[in-house]
């Protein structure tokens, strides 16, 4: 063996030692005990199986070591009627059952399903986990170890939008793993009230963070009190932003490094994607060398978006008018319609919660469009 090519192997040996010791002290950071998760909504997956759980009610996330770091084969699978299974599994009935979210463990493969049981103000938290052959099994939140980030400034527990909808549930509405730092978007109690953050991991002290303003082709004014109702991170020239997605339907970019404490940014935004509708849940991917967002949304189906040119400096900052289009291009795919969540799933597919007609829920694996 060349001397380059032992030098190769112990670096990369070394390499290997550090992350791993890396990760084994962020865990060590971990208490184990109650994980008083109020409600559980926004999901996402960091390091070693660490879940991590946006909870709006309590305005916190949770860091939970699942323990789930066995390789998995991410076989493709189909559960219809997830509702009445997962119902069975807590012992309740299926109307009682809202599932709020959905992520997958990307080293096991096993998904995990952020659940409401009960439907009203007393509903309680509860993470369910599904693996490929159906099983289903709940997470013991009562005995865990975990970590706890408390948001600063949320919007007050009794606080009322002007047609008297509750604010704090808008205080975290989407979570994501970015760079090792836990990206979080919601509602703040601020002026400028829409607000993304930026919580190094393991959690360190948390921030004000920082106060976004958009441009709303649709509605044809700057706005600052919309919340971004779902994000997603992605690499362009080397550098790291997020792809941000508004009601009726604005698509923002922002750059991860301006989303720093107590600063007011304005976003690009990149495309006005059609009025009456809510962006549900996205991610990015890369197919055939270039890279797609693929959204779901409430009322304008699933989305493959293009990402061609989403770096130009201009955005849109005049009127879209009469549910019109602008921007970045893209498909509505038609045999995923109904999708409400979606999580990437190994490396060509994936894991969709799609609401049939009945109300009822199906999970299933798709090939990646």
């Amino acid at each position: 063996m060349s001397f380059a090519i032992r030098c190769g192997t112990v670096c990369l040996a070394l390499l290997l030692v550090s992350q791993c010791v890396t990760a084994q002290e962020h865990l060590e950071k971990l208490t184990t005990g109650e994980a008083a998760v109020a409600h559980a909504g926004p999901l996402a997956f960091g390091p070693d199986g660490v879940l991590f759980v946006g909870d709006p009610k309590s305005a916190s996330v949770f860091a939970l070591d699942t323990g789930d770091r066995e390789s998995g084969e991410f076989a493709p699978f189909e559960i219809t009627g997830i509702d009445e299974k997962l119902a069975a599994a807590l012992g309740t009935a299926a109307d009682q059952i809202v599932i709020n979210d959905l992520a997958v463990n990307p080293i096991s493969g096993v998904s995990y399903l952020s659940v409401s049981r009960g439907t009203g103000p007393d509903a309680t938290a509860a993470i369910a986990t599904v693996a490929s052959d159906g099983s289903i099994d709940t997470l013991d939140l009562k005995d865990i170890p975990h970590a706890v980030a408390e948001l600063p400034n949320p919007p007050a527990a009794d606080a009322k939008d002007r047609r008297g909808r509750p604010q704090r549930m808008l205080s975290i509405t989407d979570i994501s793993l970015i760079d090792n730092q836990i990206v979080v978007a919601g509602l703040t109690n601020e002026d400028f009230a829409s607000n993304l953050r930026a919580i190094p991991y393991p959690f360190a002290e948390d921030t004000a963070g920082t106060a976004l303003e958009v441009y709303h082709g649709a509605h044809g004014s700057w706005e600052t009190h919309a919340p971004v109702r779902t994000f997603a991170g992605i690499t362009l020239d080397n550098e790291p932003y997020i792809v941000a997605a508004y009601t009726c339907t604005p698509l923002v970019r922002f750059p991860l490094s301006e989303i720093t404490s107590g600063d007011k940014i304005r976003g690009t935004t990149v495309a006005e994607l059609g009025n009456r509708n809510r962006p549900l849940d996205m991610f990015v991917y890369k197919k055939d060398g270039e890279k797609f967002i693929l959204m779901a949304n409430s009322s304008r189906g699933m989305m493959k978006i293009s990402t061609s040119d989403i770096t130009r400096p201009e955005g849109i900052t005049d009127p879209v008018t009469r549910g019109g289009t602008e921007g970045q291009t893209y498909d509505t795919l038609g045999d995923l319609e109904g999708t409400v969540q979606l999580d990437r799933y190994g490396p060509d597919h994936a894991l969709l919660i799609v609401k049939n007609e009945d109300n009822s829920h199906d999970l299933k694996v798709v090939p990646l469009p």
